[in-house]
């Protein structure tokens, strides 16, 4: 199994093989995730190499490590993501059912794919910003559906569960690379200032983790006409870019300004140099 592509980390959880019965055998099940906190649960399952609307397949997840949180007698789960009919949802442990309800996770970022087994992908935030998440997975075959009403029928069903049942949660540590700022360009005006006149420098900059902009934070600059420190008249965040404003001295025709333009955002800080000829 290879890693999706960008995945900070991948485990790989052994489960027992051989089930009798005709039952869709999981072997091995590989969760990933990438710097994005998207992460995927790959349920390899080489009896079913297609899907079929007989298969239901579960992943309960408790979120928070705590047993006594969530659905306390089956160990905690916070979450079920539901593979049923072909349909894929999340649902949420409401303190009597797992439930969808106003103001749950909207869900937007889970999809699945069906090849030799089921890959699910959600992003942690739509599993409450799970750092640490323990889970457990079941795939369910041999339902039959009454033809009138439609209802499933699980009477002749099978099933088998990673890890198998009695032995606990799997757990999966997510592990994104620390968000960095993202430079995206960095303009001047005018492209040649005029002595007595004024120059201004723009930034703009991003998230590595979201590919958010950055739209606030501390701004600074510095910079130099020739010999002569420059002090920035302003220096803010305007429309969505870092911008810093200078005087140009009277005195600097024929001489290069020369500076950066520094953006500090949580903690983390990005900084690009400029230079204009002054005329």
């Amino acid at each position: 199994m290879v890693a999706p592509a960008g995945a900070a980390n991948s485990v790989t959880f052994q489960d027992s093989t051989g089930e009798p019965g005709g039952v869709k055998d999981i072997t091995t099940v590989v969760v990933s995730n990438d710097d994005k906190g998207m992460i995927t649960f790959k349920l390899n399952v080489p009896s079913a190499p297609s899907y079929t609307v007989d298969v239901d397949v579960d992943v309960y997840v408790n979120t928070d490590g705590n047993a006594n949180t969530g659905a306390v007698d089956i160990g905690g789960v916070d979450y079920v993501i539901q593979l049923f009919r072909g349909e894929i949802n999340l649902y949420k442990w409401d303190g009597t059912d797992f439930t969808r309800r106003f103001g749950d996770p909207p869900a937007t970022t889970l999809i699945y794919q069906w090849s030799n087994g089921v890959s699910i992908r959600i992003s942690a935030a739509e599993l409450g910003n799970t750092k640490r998440p323990q889970f457990f997975a079941g795939v369910i075959s041999g339902i039959t559906f009454n033809e009138t009403t439609g209802e499933p029928d699980f009477t002749n069903s099978v099933a088998d569960f990673a890890p198998d049942i009695g032995k606990g949660f799997y757990t999966y540590d997510v592990k994104v690379a620390p968000a960095r700022l993202v430079f995206k360009s960095l303009k001047t005006a005018p492209a040649s200032p005029r002595a007595g006149g004024t120059f201004t420098v723009r930034m703009a900059a991003t998230r590595s983790d979201t590919g958010a902009p950055i739209l606030n934070g501390q701004v600074a600059c510095t910079a130099r006409a020739g010999a002569r420190t420059l002090r920035a008249n302003s220096a803010r965040f305007v429309a969505g870019q870092a911008v810093c404003v200078f005087s140009v001295p009277r005195a600097s025709a024929g001489k290069t300004i020369r500076g950066t333009i520094k953006i500090t955002f949580e903690g983390k800080s990005l900084t690009r140099p400029f230079s204009a000829k002054v005329r």
